[in-house]
């Protein structure tokens, strides 16, 4: 076998050592992914649900520098000036 199939058939072998699961240093991204799972079902048991919509880039920079002003993430202001609008209704 020439120097360059030889190359190419142990680029072959750690690519397959990285695609498998459970493997020593690799795979790191399914750690990640099983976390993220176990944080959803943390949040549904709390009774969070994800909620998306669409705001205007003035509006979300609002946001973000009250969020900031008050030293509190998105999804705290969000859910408080909901609760104060609705409230005020």
């Amino acid at each position: 076998m020439k120097k360059t199939g030889m190359a190419k058939s142990d680029a072959k072998k750690l690519m397959g050592k990285m695609v498998a699961p459970g493997a020593a240093g690799f795979g790191q991204g399914d750690a990640a992914a099983v976390d993220r799972r176990e944080q959803r079902e943390r949040e549904r048991a709390l009774g969070l649900v994800p909620f998306a919509c669409k705001l205007n880039g003035d509006l979300l920079k609002q946001l973000q520098a009250l969020a900031a002003e008050r030293k509190t993430d998105m999804n705290a202001l969000v859910a408080d000036l909901l609760n104060k609008g609705l409230a005020a209704k």
